[in-house]
């Protein structure tokens, strides 16, 4: 199997890249050569944002290509057109972020989509731009076209800094402010569970949308915080916080506190989706002890502290809010 990555050298198209080159797979890696790419995959330097930027990609042929793009909806249809010749399915990783906002509990892929999106449209909003994107792949490739709707992504080589720092934070030690309740569902997607589906996905010369994160309850916020303490071997102490006094303080969940929501409309959308349809397909999502203790090891070999992408702001609670609210709980 000959497999192009558009990316291919950070978090999920570096998962995507290592998952292929396992399996024995022709891999060309496309990107503008800020990061190296993995071993043993071919390299083509461009950048899609400039004029004639996917100049590289104007010869060679694959079986299918791979997407990772997440700013102008122009930049995917560029490359599905260009491509349209060269390869026989565009898999384009997009986002739950497509449904229109509030999403109810068990949503599943026919629920309805945010306005406003176009396949030929600038940077926009991430909505837009995610759904834009999509129907630029739908618009060349028809039912060719894959549409990976992940939901939140952690593990290795994440580049956000959601699970990078609340193992940091714990790894420090001493009374964690851990937002409760202990029990609280959340719902994500290990990336490399994420890359291994799409190539399975791929071979099964499946098209269409499918949501793709963990199943609704997979693990809570209890074990995940409980299972950071035990892969760091720190001495934190976990002093679980009602969410009522946590909002009270002007904290924001999901950003000072990542991965957290509390319970209410927003926890519904973000952590109790429908995957039944990927999971009919073959989808298999790793417990979140491999997935954490997975992450630690990999800040450990680049140096205790994780990439972050430019575009993204940082994530994480001040420390002087974090000892207010532990002084007062």
């Amino acid at each position: 199997m000959r497999l192009l990555i558009l990316g291919g050298t950070e978090f999920v198209g570096r998962a995507v890249t290592e998952a292929a080159l396992g399996r024995g797979w022709e891999v060309t890696v496309f990107h503008r050569g800020r990061h190296e790419a993995p071993a043993g995959a071919v390299t083509l330097l461009g950048d899609r944002t400039t004029p004639d930027g996917l100049a590289a990609l104007a010869k060679g042929e694959w079986n299918a290509v791979v997407d990772t793009w997440s700013a102008a909806p122009s930049a995917v249809l560029s490359a599905a057109r260009l491509l349209a010749g060269a390869v026989d399915r565009y898999a384009y990783v997009s986002s739950r972020s497509v449904y229109s906002h509030p999403a109810p509990p068990g949503l599943n892929e026919d629920g309805p989509l945010v306005t406003g999106a176009s396949p030929e449209a600038g940077q926009t909003a991430y909505p837009q731009d995610k759904r834009g994107g999509e129907l630029a792949a739908e618009a060349v490739f028809g039912n060719r076209a894959l549409l990976v709707r992940a939901g939140l992504i952690l593990g290795p080589w994440e580049n956000i800094g959601r699970l990078p720092w609340w193992l940091g934070r714990i790894a420090q030690g001493g009374p964690v402010l851990a937002p409760g309740p202990h029990d609280n569902p959340i719902q994500y997607i290990d990336a490399r569970d994420l890359a291994e589906w799409t190539l399975d996905a791929i071979r099964q010369e499946l098209g269409g949308p499918y949501n793709l994160v963990s199943p609704a309850g997979h693990t809570t916020m209890g074990e995940l915080l409980d299972t950071c303490v035990r892969v760091t071997g720190s001495d934190a102490e976990l002093r679980w916080t009602a969410p009522e006094s946590i909002l009270a303080a002007g904290v924001e969940p999901w950003t000072d506190l990542p991965v957290w929501l509390p319970r209410g409309e927003l926890h519904d959308t973000l952590h109790q989706g429908d995957v039944s349809k990927a999971l009919a397909t073959g989808l298999r999502c790793r417990p979140v002890a491999e997935t954490v203790a997975d992450t630690w090891a990999w800040l450990g070999s680049i140096g205790g502290r994780a990439p972050q992408r430019p575009d993204r702001p940082t994530v994480g609670l001040a420390p002087e809010l974090e000892a207010k609210l532990l002084s007062t709980d």
